[in-house]
């Protein structure tokens, strides 16, 4: 790659993030990802106290505050404005590097699990015993999801060469990989001629050894035929490579990327980091995603996830439990709401996936070029902003309602009287249906605009007509999550309703 094509790489790629003065410095650093899970690792631990020993009130306690009203809206926001800050930030990787030292070499994740059905049944899961075992009012039982959390992210890591718990089954993490392909930033490479000639690809691999090794690499300047000697060194010092084993120069999408910035600190030629881009290229792109059933399941099921997590805290919801109590005679609330969020979460997802699919191969006459699987896979990256819409509306509610409520909570956590009047003030409430109902439609046409653009990529000059079922799939969701933020929902954390 001759000098004027590596600046233009460069300008493609954007502003480099961690050139920035403090806030770049600081990412950059040794000890910065460390510094920052540190800082939550403590977070974490008040957490687990208060939830043990502290009052078993949900509005009193910050194991139930602190993740189910303040941690969700901060993280639709982060991953907006920045990308995956918050698995970078994860107290629970905080163990990998002892983890990593205790790992079996050479043991794999088994093969038939390294997708995203883990995921998909994990973000499943949370949703579900969230609603089941009422966990946003339990302190006790918040508690202890946090120490599991931090047993099973050991464990894994220990257990298996690669980071199989972030890449293959934490639910939080797959919600942030999701919809990190927003976010304006992503890691990438200044030239792929020096990714080409570096001879340790210390960036997957690490540079970490047990006993110091020394290499000589011939490293293009950007001149023809001229290259420069780079002393490459690896020893106990060194640096983990990518836990998800990404190779930078590779990197299409922020998908199992956890922005730990291991690949840059493990470069021994300061050719990764971690640069700006234009928000969301990636949706747009035919070859961003791989084109499998989990993928694309996982970013649409997100969607509707986000629908019924809604749902379950309006007066509808209550009823239909009671509809299904008394004309089937169910009475187990588990197996109530195993139909209701099977239904919603599953079902629903796959069967509207599927049928836009037909309808759309169907309207343009592609139905014998084009499977089902590859239609849902280019139309899947447009369910990303209609669905990160709902969810930030969500989010957004709780944390606008009381966003200062959490300043008594950790004032009696750390022995003190609680200043709840001074702290009660709350944005008001037709304001913040305001900004739902802005961020629902950017959702919405930002996703019909990602559908365009997968149609015409398809169907030239059918698209119009291979859009429509996607179109009309995410205006339904737009209209369903609306008409659901409209009613009278639960503040869970503060026992107050509002309307």
């Amino acid at each position: 790659m001759s000098k004027e094509s590596t600046q233009q790489h460069i300008r493609t790629l954007g502003m480099d993030v961690l050139r920035l003065p403090l806030f770049g410095r600081l990412l950059r650093h040794r000890h910065g990802r460390l510094a920052l899970q540190v800082l939550f690792t403590a977070i974490a631990l008040a957490l687990v106290i208060d939830g043990f020993t502290g009052p078993q009130s949900a509005a009193r306690n910050l194991a139930t505050v602190t993740p189910w009203v303040y941690l969700r809206g901060f993280v639709v926001i982060v991953l907006l404005l920045a990308g995956n800050l918050v698995c970078m930030s994860c107290p629970f990787t905080l163990p990998r590097t002892l983890a990593k030292r205790l790992s079996l070499a050479g043991r794999r994740f088994p093969q038939r699990l390294r997708n995203k059905w883990l995921s998909v049944i994990g973000l499943f899961a949370l949703f579900f015993f969230y609603e089941y075992l009422d966990l946003w009012a339990s302190p006790w039982l918040s508690a202890w999801l946090i120490v599991l959390y931090f047993a099973a992210s050991f464990a894994l890591e220990a257990l298996f060469a690669e980071s199989a718990f972030c890449k293959y089954i934490c639910p939080l993490g797959a919600f942030n990989m999701v919809y990190s392909t927003l976010s304006p930033t992503r890691i990438g490479v200044k030239s792929h001629d020096i990714c080409a000639s570096c001879v340790g690809k210390e960036c997957v691999n690490g540079s970490y050894a047990p006993q110091r090794l020394v290499r000589l690499d011939d490293i293009p300047t950007g001149a023809p035929g001229e290259s420069r000697r780079v002393k490459v060194t690896h020893g106990p010092d060194g640096a983990l490579g990518c836990g998800t084993e990404l190779f930078a120069p590779q990197i299409r999408s922020n998908l199992d990327c956890t922005f730990c910035l291991d690949c840059v600190r493990a470069c021994p030629h300061d050719n990764a980091s971690l640069f700006t881009r234009p928000p969301g290229a990636e949706l747009s792109r035919a070859d961003s995603w791989s084109r499998r059933w989990d993928l694309s399941l996982l970013a649409i099921a997100l969607g509707f996830m986000g629908i019924s997590n809604a749902f379950g805290m309006v007066p509808p919801y209550y009823a239909l439990q009671e509809w299904l109590a008394l004309n089937f005679g169910i009475q187990s609330e588990f197996i109530v709401l195993l139909l209701i969020f099977g239904a919603l979460n599953l079902l629903l997802p796959v069967i509207a996936s599927i049928a836009a699919a037909w309808l759309s191969r169907r309207l343009t006459g592609s139905h014998k070029r084009d499977s089902i699987r590859e239609t849902v896979a280019a139309f899947a990256p447009a369910f990303v902003p209609v669905g990160f819409g709902i969810w930030f509306a969500h989010y957004s509610f709780h944390l606008l309602v009381g966003p200062l409520l959490i300043v008594p909570v950790a004032q009696e956590f750390l022995g003190g009287i609680g200043d709840w009047q001074r702290f009660s003030a709350s944005l008001d409430i037709n304001a913040i249906g305001l900004i739902q109902l802005v961020v629902l439609l950017a959702g919405f046409l930002w996703s019909l605009r990602l559908a365009q653009k997968a149609a015409l990529r398809l169907y030239r000059r059918a698209a119009l007509l291979g859009m429509l079922p996607w179109a009309l799939a995410h205006l339904l969701m737009m209209l369903l999550a609306w008409q659901i933020f409209t009613l009278p929902m639960e503040m869970r954390g503060t026992l107050q309703i509002f309307s």
